[in-house]
């Protein structure tokens, strides 16, 4: 599996998108995941360059064979993002015809922010497997930072978007999130294996990635010993 597994993490403004300011301050992730056998990859929230990202894959031997979005935000999938228009999804569909897989709380907002039409959304429900030649990826729905968000298993590897930093947890003051929704998520990503490995939406943090055990040590957000507590620190 660990031969087969294709996985790249790509950081905006220094792996891809160099010298778009925006990309620089937001310090996004986006990850290529796939087949190495097969060649077939997909994108992990595509944003600002999404041109860069299927060259960086070509290159690699992978040809993209669709995109999964953690969340709906423009940063993530694109769209408009403080008066920026950010590439994205619709502009990863003009260079290929391939599947978004979004969750399905989630499409009606993906489809707002990005302008694409429904039927090229995949909706997807926490638990549902993605195949990627003969690798599959795991969804787990994490809401709270957004009523869909959700992250993405593979080999070991958590790919957490905005659900879980190394260091903090998404927002949960803006339009849509949850405090109490994002507490129940973090919880049930704390069950997770210690050895598996986060690979975070944004780099907030001077590590890129830790694993389960180190982040559940080190990070605020498992601080709090209750419900109550936690949300007495995260509820403003």
């Amino acid at each position: 599996m660990s031969d087969r597994l294709y996985f790249r993490q790509l950081l905006s403004g220094r792996d891809f998108a160099v010298g778009d300011q925006i990309a620089a301050q937001m310090v996004n992730f986006a990850y290529l995941v796939g087949d190495r056998e097969r060649g077939e990859a997909v994108i992990v929230d595509p944003a600002y360059r999404v041109a860069e990202l299927v060259d960086r894959a070509a290159a690699d031997g992978m040809r993209v064979v669709g995109a999964l979005a953690t969340h709906h935000h423009a940063d993530h999938v694109g769209g408009s993002f403080m008066g920026y228009a950010v590439e994205g999804i619709r502009e990863l569909l003009e260079i290929a015809s391939v599947p978004i897989h979004v969750h399905r709380a989630e499409a009606e907002f993906v489809g707002k922010s990005t302008g694409v039409s429904g039927s090229d959304l995949v909706p997807h429900d926490g638990g549902d497997r993605i195949a990627v030649g003969g690798i599959e990826i795991e969804v787990v729905h994490t809401p709270g930072h957004t009523p869909g968000s959700e992250c993405f298993l593979v080999g070991g590897l958590l790919v957490a978007g905005d659900t879980l930093f190394l260091e903090g947890c998404g927002r949960t003051d803006l339009p849509g999130s949850d405090p109490e929704a994002m507490y129940e998520s973090l919880t049930r990503l704390a069950s997770l294996p210690d050895d598996v490995v986060v690979y975070p939406g944004h780099r907030y943090s001077v590590p890129s990635s830790g694993t389960m055990a180190a982040v559940k040590e080190t990070n605020y957000v498992f601080k709090p010993r209750s419900k109550e507590a936690w949300l007495t620190m995260f509820t403003s």
